[in-house]
């Protein structure tokens, strides 16, 4: 399912791949939003975090989100509660391919290429560098909606319901919170970007719980 969604989204970036200058024009069209808000906070976030140590962990922690904590928690809770697995595979999924439209009819580059004073700490401070046209860690046209953040909290809440102490449940709820801050600190997504990852996780979630009812109905009826 997972190697058939990837190849979904892998086809839909080459056919539709957008320009990087109309990215460019729509990051800074979030930005002028955001600054007529009051809430063009990105660069007073990546300032205050502008620490070594600091920005090596939200570094780290960006990369691992996706490539590292996803899938673990997915494996995880195949093993641990079949149930929320479900619920979490089918929200990732559904997730996935809403999003790729988005990617298509709106292309946003990151806050870091937008040219408006905010850096690539990853490149600098991972062993990853977030350069060249495409690549298998991140897509400059497609930072609305930030899949980083909605995953992240899509996996929070899952881990959460698995859990069964309290202090581990509450460890559980700040991984979306601390996304979040990774994902603005390393100049990889607006505040907008963010609230559109949690809306169209929250569309993702609708999504794969109506298969789920589909999936179990006719096997409720038969019994």
């Amino acid at each position: 399912m997972f190697l058939a969604a990837y190849l979904v989204y892998t086809l839909a970036r080459w056919i539709f791949v957008g320009d990087l200058g109309d990215a460019k024009q729509h990051a800074r069209w979030i930005y002028d939003l955001e600054q007529h808000a009051g809430m063009a906070v990105e660069g007073s976030v990546q300032t205050a975090l502008d620490a070594p140590v600091v920005s090596w962990l939200l570094s780290n922690l960006y990369l691992a989100a996706q490539l590292v904590v996803v899938p673990g928690a997915l494996i995880w809770l195949y093993r641990r509660s079949p149930a929320v697995y479900r619920e979490l595979r089918n929200t990732v999924v559904a997730t996935w391919l809403i999003a790729v439209p988005v990617f298509a009819l709106f292309p946003v580059a990151p806050p870091r290429l937008a040219g408006i004073g905010l850096v690539d700490t990853v490149s600098s401070q991972a062993s990853v560098e977030l350069t060249g046209r495409s690549t298998i860690f991140y897509n400059e046209l497609a930072a609305v909606p930030s899949l980083h953040v909605g995953f992240a909290v899509a996996v929070s809440l899952a881990l959460a319901r698995a859990f069964e102490r309290r202090w581990a449940k509450g460890l559980a709820l700040l991984w979306g919170p601390l996304v979040s801050l990774s994902v603005v600190a390393t100049g990889n997504h607006y505040l907008f970007d963010i609230a559109a990852g949690l809306a169209v996780t929250a569309l993702g979630y609708a999504a794969g719980r109506t298969t789920i009812a589909r999936l179990a109905w006719p096997r409720a009826t038969s019994s």
